[in-house]
């Protein structure tokens, strides 16, 4: 067993002591470290401040960002995104642990403005802004056209040649910002709405020429992409080269793919407009005229069916009369045919008439009292009394005796 000699000075340190000490060891030896490693555990509290933890395979530190750098960023850090920043260390004493404050941050491999303008990108669509259905169509004709971009640059003078060459009195409004730069951002934000609240352009070209993703950094702007959609005039982005994009271009109506093509976007060919209204014009006259020749045709066609009135009344008093005479024909004969049935059938009646009869030498014998009409000599009695109707007048008879098929009844000898 090992024995301490108590004659040598020890010094026993106190907690804080020791992480003072430590404190003045880190912070003075690392002042300031480039530290690259994964996020992990982000987060933003009221403060505004960014806490997160650094790590790699085998290690881990705690770090901070607080809110007057990190309002500088460009990106929004997330969990597993690789970073590099610049830092000090620093040794929280409360807890005896140490951490990082970071002064600069940016991704790892990826520029911090090509993530800005993914993640935004990315946002805004989600969002809906770069939907179709907010597409504003371009004017045909437009009578005034806005342009912003640098009143000093090529691109100017390339959309105002082209514009000239195509519709040579076109009426074109400069609206100059800065397209580069700090203050391009508030600039282009100020002309779009400068532009919306005047409302007297028909179509507006937001251009500049190519560029670094810094040199177009304003055209990626949030400020400018929600200018740009809340702007009731129609909006051309041509912003860069064929091959840039920016979030402009999504959020605009119709991208360009450069300034001078925009130009000849927005304005049709002058020549082409008189050759189609020439064309339209002869085309116009040659259906006017072959418009008129078929009514023409059409009129003397009718000329001739059409009679003179007083023929044409002659003609109808003519057919009136001849109607007039055939109806009283039809009527005559009608009326001598119902009298021809009407008397044939007086006559079949006066035939079947008792009258009639008795007029052909018959009689008609009836019981008295009583006046039934006999037909079987069964039915009387001798010295029965009946009545004989003549054709004139009538005789009271007494039955004597009776026969029956031209024989005497021998019960009445």
């Amino acid at each position: 067993m090992q024995i301490i000699d108590n004659s040598v000075h020890q010094r026993v340190y106190t907690i804080s002591e020791l992480t003072a000490d430590i404190k003045s060891l880190l912070e003075e030896n690392f002042p300031f470290i480039w530290l690259s490693g994964e996020i992990s555990n982000f987060r933003v509290p009221v403060s505004g401040h960014f806490y997160f933890t650094l790590k790699d395979q085998k290690a881990q530190v705690s770090a901070v960002m607080f809110r007057g750098q990190n309002r500088n960023l460009r990106f929004v850090p997330e969990d597993g995104m690789s970073v590099t920043g610049l830092g000090r260390i620093s040794v929280y004493e409360p807890r005896g642990s140490y951490q990082i404050i970071l002064e600069y941050l940016e991704p790892e491999g990826v520029g911090a403005l090509q993530v800005s303008f993914e993640q935004m990108k990315a946002r805004l669509s989600a969002e809906g802004l770069f939907d179709d259905r907010h597409k504003k169509p371009l004017p045909f004709l437009p009578e005034k056209i806005s342009v912003i971009t640098s009143p000093t640059g090529a691109v100017v003078h390339d959309i105002l040649r082209v514009i000239s060459r195509r519709f040579p009195n076109c009426h074109v409004e400069i609206i100059p910002v800065r397209v580069q730069g700090d203050e391009a951002e508030g600039e282009i934000v100020s002309a779009l709405k400068l532009l919306s609240t005047r409302d007297d352009a028909d179509v507006a070209i937001l251009a500049r020429g190519g560029g670094s993703l810094e040199d177009l950094h304003a055209f990626n702007s949030e400020g400018v992409t929600r200018a740009i959609f809340d702007s009731p005039i129609p909006i051309v982005s041509a912003v860069g080269h064929e091959t840039d994009f920016t979030i402009a271009d999504f959020v605009a109506d119709l991208r360009a793919p450069t300034p001078s093509v925009a130009a000849e976007l927005v304005v049709p060919l002058k020549q082409d407009l008189q050759e189609a209204c020439s064309g339209l014009s002869n085309r116009l006259i040659r259906q006017f005229h072959r418009y008129l020749d078929q009514h023409r045709s059409r009129v003397s066609e009718l000329s001739e069916r059409l009679t003179d009135p007083k023929k044409r009344i002659q003609d109808m008093r003519l057919m009136a009369d001849d109607l007039t005479a055939r109806l009283i024909r039809v009527f005559r004969n009608d009326m001598r045919q119902r009298r021809e049935q009407l008397s044939w059938r007086v006559n079949q009646l006066k035939a079947l008439s008792p009258t009639a009869i008795l007029e052909r030498g018959y009689s008609i014998t009836r019981t008295v009292p009583g006046s039934v009409v006999l037909m079987d000599s069964h039915r009387v009695s001798k010295g029965q009394q009946l009545e004989v109707m003549l054709a004139k007048g009538g005789l009271i008879c007494r039955v004597e005796g009776k026969t029956e098929d031209g024989q005497t009844d021998k019960t009445d000898i």
